[in-house]
Order: C-alpha cells, then structure tokens, then sequence
C-alpha cells in the first residue's frame, strides 16, 4: 500500500511538470534574492549603505556597499547617455522577504556630491522577481529558472534613480524610478573630511571629452 501510495505521488508530480513544463519548482534556488547598483558608463558610485525594508515590515539595515557595477566601453562615443547597459549581479539581502523600499546612500564621485533616498518597491516589481525563480524562461524552457530574483537600482548624478526587476529570461525590466536629495552631511557622514572615493582615470578622461549629461537618465 505504501509503495502504491508514493508511486501515485510521484505519478502525479511528473504529471503537473507535464502540464506545466515551465515550472521552476524543482530547481535549484537561493534562500534570498539580491540587491544590486549599477549605474551609467564612467559615471562612478561608491554605495556607502543600503538597506532593505521588506513586505513584512522587517528592516535589514546593511545590505551592501562598495563600488557599483558601471561600464567602460572606450568607444569614443556618449556611452554615459541615457542606459544602454545594466549591471546584474549584486548581493544577498539576508533575512529580507520582498523588498517594500529601498534606502541607498551614495557618493557620485564624478560629482563629488553625496545623495539619499528611500525608494518604494512596487507590486510590479515583487512580481517580476517571484516569477523569476518560479518560472522558467519560455525562449530556453530547458535551462533552470533563475537562482536569485533579482533586484538593481540604478544610481545617476542629479540623484537619479532607475530600479529594475530581473525577469524569468534574465532581462531588466524597468518597474520605478525615483530621485534622491542631497545629503548634507556629505561623505561618509561627515567623518572624512569631505573626502570622497577617488575618480578613475577612465571616468576622469570621459568627462573632459563630454561632460556629465544630466538629463538623459
């Protein structure tokens, strides 16, 4: 009887998979999703603190910091305009369901200005990041659903804030935008003396030839 009994419910489970061939359910997945920075070509961010606010009111206070993934193509061309790329990656936000908002305080280092901001995650966004890992990609069904949902903000001068939620085939889906306020404190809290992240060569040599272009993000 036991043995008509398990093989009954693996007959069934092999049968739901045969209904719904894109089911990410038994694949491998992360206990958390992630929290990642990006922003345009050269225009460098140093993240100095975000933290998580999530669906069950629970706040993570130090998710990540460090230097956001930017681009350095050497092209010659206004690569920093407008986003034509989008950093993935990022880090786990342990202990944090879905996220409700986000905090992010950020040195723009091209600027030499600090900025803050709350920004609020909406119900499109959480979506996009359950289906990441519940679903599998329609264009590669064979391939596992994705490991991590993902969730990237992207960190522009003047404060700008772009957010993406990283969908089930692993593009950006753009789902908020926000716009920070300068931090009086300036860097670091006030703690060095003004002194920000030091600007590579690369972002230094980009500006010279083409300026910051506010306004295109």
């Amino acid at each position: 009887m036991k043995f008509f009994l398990t093989l009954l419910g693996v007959m069934f489970v092999t049968g739901c998979q045969a209904l719904d061939p894109l089911s990410g359910k038994g694949d491998p997945h992360a206990r958390w999703w992630q929290l990642g920075f990006s922003t345009p070509a050269y225009m460098t961010v140093w993240v100095e603190i975000a933290a998580v606010e999530d669906v069950q009111g629970k706040l993570i206070r130090r998710v990540s910091s460090g230097l956001a993934s930017s681009a350095q193509p050497e092209d010659g061309t206004e690569s920093a305009r407008g986003w034509k790329w989008v950093g993935a990656g990022g880090r786990p936000a342990i202990g944090a369901a879905l996220p409700r908002r986000v905090f992010v305080r950020w040195q723009s280092i091209v600027e030499e200005r600090t900025y803050r901001a709350w920004v609020d995650i909406p119900d499109e966004a959480r979506q996009v990041m359950h289906d990441a890992t519940a679903r599998r990609c329609p264009e590669q069904p064979d391939e596992p659903s994705s490991y991590f949902a993902t969730l990237t903000l992207g960190l522009a001068p003047g404060g700008v804030i772009q957010v993406w939620a990283w969908d089930s085939c692993y593009r950006p889906i753009k789902v908020a935008r926000g716009q920070a306020e300068v931090e009086p404190l300036g860097p670091h809290q006030g703690q060095s003396n003004g002194h920000y992240y030091p600007l590579p060569e690369a972002s230094k040599r980009y500006i010279e030839r083409f300026g910051i272009p506010y306004g295109s993000w």
